[in-house]
């Protein structure tokens, strides 16, 4: 078996171990989770010193970022949110709270603008971006690279744009959101996989 069969074999039996701990977790504490990463990523340096900022919109089993991105809009701040296609994902502005109430849903149950839509400025190609907020389905620190390793869902979206935004004169800053029950010793990882400056988790 070769080392990249191995490392995709043990993502993926790390991946079903951490979907049954996510469908485990009571709505109450979710809840409870979100308010404290939350409160952690407004108080946070990334974060204050951030004007063009991207964010996931969350599914349920993910950390709620609703009102995360309440605040950065509240707070004048440019808002970048994840338009999916089968290949690719783009990070597009969103304008207003009214704006994202207004976005349909996808087959995923999470709002995103309408593919073919034309009026939204791409974050890299309209003056780059300071802070990416992501999602993930665990995380472990690396302290050999002082990072965090992140798995995601195996679809290679954020891992892809990511290495869009290395080619930019100032690179962002990326966050991820997790409940505790997510943070684990360690990730197998593979040279493609793309880790993350912080993780906040409850």
């Amino acid at each position: 078996m070769t080392t990249t069969s191995s490392i995709s074999l043990a993502k993926s039996s790390l991946r079903k171990e951490l979907i049954h701990r996510l469908r485990s977790l009571s709505c109450e504490d979710r809840i409870k989770q979100s308010q404290i990463v939350t409160d952690m990523v407004i108080k946070s340096p990334e974060y204050q010193q951030s004007q063009r900022i991207s964010i996931y919109l969350s599914m349920n089993e993910e950390v709620s970022t609703k009102e995360l991105l309440d605040h950065i809009l509240k707070t004048g701040r440019q808002c970048f949110v994840p338009r999916y296609t089968k290949y690719n994902m783009e990070m597009l502005e969103l304008y207003s709270l009214e704006d994202y109430e207004n976005l349909p849903f996808t087959k995923w149950n999470i709002r995103q603008p309408e593919t073919g839509e034309i009026q939204r400025n791409e974050a890299l190609e309209s003056g780059g971006l300071d802070l990416i907020i992501l999602p993930g389905l665990g995380f472990s620190f690396s302290s050999n690279r002082n990072e965090w390793t992140r798995l995601g869902r195996g679809k290679g979206y954020y891992d892809t744009y990511l290495e869009k935004c290395l080619k930019q004169n100032s690179p962002p800053v990326t966050i991820a959101l997790a409940f505790k029950e997510q943070i684990v010793d360690s990730i197998p990882s593979a040279g493609h996989d793309k880790g993350v400056n912080q993780v906040f988790y409850s």
